[in-house]
């Protein structure tokens, strides 16, 4: 398999590994450069909400609206700290979900949302998000498309520019 679209590219890429998807729940951890251990989620929700951490810590992509929130922040924690890469993208491409994984590359935080690219690495297919519901329909589209395709043999899946 051609691994064209098997790249980070960007300081807050991220490998998406999903194992489990039972009950309509995505379970599974990513992991990026900025640490070894994987960052386990058991809804798609903790996952969103894990890695818009992630990238407020690294404040990229700049978010383009204030959180809105009850809890006072405190300004201590609104400190950015700078990070180092401690793994390389050819290690983080090692990693693999049992039921599928997704290269996250988030280019813009905009209207309290995400838009940017995801590689299914299982197909080598890239497509274009504009926002972190249609990232989520994504995945759950392309793990629909392998149990459909272990139940019958049809084609089936996102195709660039949808």
């Amino acid at each position: 398999m051609e691994k064209s679209g098997w790249y980070l590219g960007t300081p807050n890429g991220v490998v998406l590994c999903i194992d489990i998807a039972e009950n309509g729940q995505l379970k599974g951890r990513f992991y990026h450069a900025y640490e070894r251990e994987a960052i386990a989620f058991s809804t798609i929700e903790e996952a969103i909400f894990g890695l818009e951490r992630f990238y407020d810590s690294l404040n990229f992509p700049h978010p383009t609206t204030n959180k809105r929130t009850f809890i006072k922040e405190d300004p201590q924690t609104k400190s950015r700290q700078e990070r180092t890469k401690i793994m390389k993208d050819e290690e983080l491409l090692n990693r693999h979900g049992d039921l599928g994984t997704f290269i996250v590359r988030v280019q813009h935080r905009q209207n309290s949302s995400w838009q940017g690219r995801i590689t299914w690495m299982d197909q080598n297919k890239t497509v274009y998000f504009r926002s972190i519901w249609e990232m989520i329909k994504m995945v759950e589209e392309a793990l629909n498309t392998v149990s459909a395709q272990e139940d019958s043999p049809r084609e089936h899946f996102l195709e660039d520019g949808e």
